[in-house]
């Protein structure tokens, strides 16, 4: 991603940056060929004397355009501030900081060399050092006078010693003149001028030069004339050093290096005789190191006066180049702070643009720059790190997806699960429950979500014993190692203190893991217990009747003896008590009889033998012994004085198909239903027996009911009806519906028992049996 400049479409184009990048570039460039410049100049003195005003006008206008190229960075820096472009602040402090760096050490810097340079260049030319360099020319001058006062001495005593010295014998004597003077060359020369002998350099000369005019008269005036020559031609030569000649070596040219030089009358009493003179000329090369250090004396005294001149120029041109110095560093450091700053807010941006989309929900892959600095892998950190929480997200939906799945799957088994399921938390308080605790508490439990489960009508008791056993479970006084607790409860929700209308329930609890809330699981184990009880009944029962039938023929046999035996054997009276006694004994044996009847075909019903049965067909079969034979009951059915006086009315349904089933167990059904119908109803007016059929398709089973217009079943009756002795019959066994109920498990249908309601009043009770059709 490329940072956006601002300004307009030329401002904003490559082009437009290639050419300020190259501008810039050239405006760095002249300035440090303008130093290097400068640097040379200061230290050439013609150089700088010829280019002066040429460096300082391009001192000034490089100093110029530096200053206006930072004042344009400045200004496009403070414009990106104020649109609040992103990394805009960054980038000033950048600018400011590296500004800063190179500002600071380079203004101290250039406060203290501007000071040294004036300081410096004013020292250069104090008074001391004028006169110091005074001193050493005139100690030069000394010196060579010296020297050459030394040489002349001694060439006029040499000229003393070869006086009478013929001119044919000159040659030998010059020689030992030569090596006794350490000269470098010795000529003796005739008063006309001309070359009597040498030794030396000069005897190699076709032609040497010969002393002027004015030298040899003056020598003839003073006896000794002394020059030094060869120094102007060495100055002359501008760099200020000997050359090998100088210093007397095999190829020393006397002619051209710093010698002294002496000329000194030899007087000869025969050539005075003649009228004339010769010359002793006695050349001596100056030592180098004399000559090196007086030509240096000479040439700084000499740039020094130049210098003192021009001192004004100096001090304005190192003063300039330390301006440009200082100006190249600023806008250098300044330079570097934009550059740096677009490379580190290049990254920054692009994760500042990741964080936008990111925080907006969008976790599409992100763009990540290849660069191999910390901020370059920062960017491709945080495109994996968005990746990674894309994947996360994914991953948490899917999660989240089988999450539903499984609690809408949770919730559907939790709704069709009979048993009853309540989430309480620490406070007793209900979070959930299903539909199955709904049915079995016979509760709005889910209208009381949020509140306390004792607030629920009719279960305060309950609550209060499952706080209390949670408690216990949850006690350091609770068995160690168990998961879970559980307990049977004894509910009244019907009529509270009345023991017959009780609902057993068997509950479970236990902590749910990882949170404070409790599970509470229960199940109506009502029908459990009454099967339960029935099946404990029927033992008893088939016990009772071994027992007491035994004894009962006896009985009744020795009671009919004893009439027979009795009989005219007593008065009347006693006869009579006698025919009532025995006829008492046998009556009630009868009726032990019939009541061991009752328990031996409860506890010992057979197995149900199922076969196809037209039920309506039965119906109809079994109604003939209860019907009138006079009368029409109005409903498509008749109506016979039977074994009761309750009429009995049957509406079957033609479409009903066949059932599977036991003729002869349903048949003892139909019975026993139906006399509990005539005995709810004996003695009261409007009196009737209803049995329907009814087939339903949707289910594929057929619907037999028994219905009458009694008083219907107490409330407490209702849940234990089928179990037995459980009877409001004065007369009753209490077995003919639990017989009922063992024949419709026997046959695998669906019993139902209630009372019929119509506005608010019982106006009857009603026990329906579902059977499953013929395949």
């Amino acid at each position: 991603m490329n940072l956006q400049v601002s300004g307009g479409s030329l401002k904003s184009s490559k082009a437009f940056r290639w050419t300020v990048g190259v501008g810039i570039g050239a405006i760095v460039a002249l300035g440090l060929v303008l130093m290097f410049l400068l640097t040379q100049a200061t230290g050439n003195r013609e150089l700088y004397e010829r280019n002066y005003a040429l460096l300082l006008v391009l001192n000034v206008a490089v100093a110029g355009l530096l200053l206006l190229v930072i004042g344009w960075i400045v200004a496009r820096l403070l414009l990106r501030l104020r649109r609040g472009r992103f990394g805009s602040r960054l980038l000033v402090k950048l600018a400011a900081i590296f500004a800063l760096v190179g500002l600071m050490p380079g203004l101290m810097i250039y406060v203290v060399s501007y000071q040294f340079v004036s300081r410096s260049i004013e020292s250069w030319f104090d008074v001391e050092v004028e006169g110091a360099l005074a001193a050493g020319l005139n100690l030069g001058r000394a010196t060579l006078d010296t020297l050459a006062a030394d040489l002349g001495n001694k060439t006029r005593q040499a000229a003393t010693q070869i006086a009478e010295t013929p001119d044919s014998m000159a040659g030998l004597a010059l020689e030992r003149l030569r090596d006794q003077l350490q000269a470098s060359d010795v000529v003796l020369w005739s008063p006309s001028g001309q070359v009597i002998a040498s030794a030396g350099e000069s005897r190699f000369l076709l032609k040497p030069e010969r002393p002027s005019v004015q030298q040899l008269r003056s020598a003839r005036t003073q006896r000794v004339v002394t020059q030094i020559e060869g120094l102007d031609e060495v100055v002359s030569a501008g760099n200020g050093e000997l050359t090998a000649g100088a210093a007397g070596g095999p190829a020393a040219n006397a002619g051209t290096a710093p010698r002294v030089k002496a000329i000194a009358v030899v007087n000869n009493p025969n050539v005075a005789v003649l009228g004339d003179s010769r010359f002793l000329q006695v050349t001596q090369l100056l030592p180098e190191g004399l000559v090196a250090n007086a030509i240096a004396v000479q040439e700084a005294n000499r740039e020094y006066q130049e210098r003192a001149l021009a001192r004004g120029g100096l001090r304005k041109m190192y003063i300039g180049t330390l301006t440009l110095s200082l100006f190249l560093a600023v806008f250098g450091a300044v330079l570097l702070a934009v550059v740096l700053g677009n490379q580190l807010a290049k990254p920054l941006l692009v994760l500042a643009e990741g964080v936008r989309q990111v925080a907006q929900g969008d976790l599409t892959p992100k763009a990540a720059l290849q660069g191999k600095d910390e901020l370059g892998g920062l960017t491709r950190s945080f495109a994996d790190m968005t990746q990674q929480l894309s994947d996360a997200r994914t991953a948490v939906q899917q999660s989240m997806s089988q999450v539903d799945a499984a609690r809408a799957n949770l919730q559907t088994i939790l709704d069709n699960l009979t048993a009853g399921v309540i989430v309480l938390d620490v406070r007793g308080r209900i979070q959930s429950s299903n539909p199955g605790a709904t049915r079995i508490l016979r509760a709005p439990l889910a209208a009381y979500h949020g509140k306390s489960l004792g607030e629920v009508p009719g279960l305060g008791v309950f609550a209060k014993d499952v706080l209390a056993q949670f408690a216990d479970y949850l006690s350091d006084n609770a068995p160690h190692g168990l998961e879970h607790w559980q307990q049977s409860f004894e509910l009244n929700a019907a009529m509270p203190g009345s023991p017959d209308n009780a609902i057993t329930l068997i509950a479970r609890g236990a902590k749910m893991p990882g949170t404070e809330e409790f599970l509470l699981v229960f199940d109506d184990i009502s029908e459990m217990v009454s099967a339960q009880r029935a099946q404990a009944w029927g033992e008893v029962a088939r016990r009772l009747a071994h027992e007491i039938k035994n004894p009962l023929t006896p009985i009744q046999l020795s009671a009919e003896r004893l009439e027979m035996k009795l009989t005219g054997k007593v008065g009347e009276t006693e006869q009579l008590l006698l025919t009532k006694s025995v006829k008492t004994i046998v009556d009630q044996v009868d009726a032990m009889k019939r009541l061991v009847n009752e328990f031996r075909d409860y506890a010992r019903l057979p197995a149900a033998e199922l076969k196809p049965v037209d039920l309506n067909a039965l119906i109809n079969d079994v109604t003939q012994l209860y019907l009138h034979d006079s009368h029409s009951d109005g409903h498509g059915g008749q109506r016979r004085d039977g074994s009761a006086a309750v009429p009995v009315v049957a509406e079957l349904d033609p479409k009903a198909p066949l059932i599977q089933g036991d003729a002869q167990q349903l048949r003892q059904v139909i019975h026993n239903l139906l006399q509990n119908a005539q005995d709810a109803q004996e003695g009261k007016e409007g009196a009737r027996v209803t049995l329907k059929t009814e087939y339903s398709e949707a289910s594929k089973r057929v619907r037999l009911s028994v219905r009458d217009n009694g008083t219907g079943f107490p409330e407490h009756i209702l849940k234990r009806a089928f179990e037995p002795y459980v009877t409001t019959k004065v007369k009753g066994t209490g077995l003919g519906l639990a017989v009922v109920k063992k024949i419709a498990d026997e046959h695998g249908a669906r019993v139902d028992i209630s009372n019929r309601v119509v506005d608010g009043a019982v106006q009857g009770a009603q026990v329906s049996l579902s059977f499953a059709v013929v395949a």
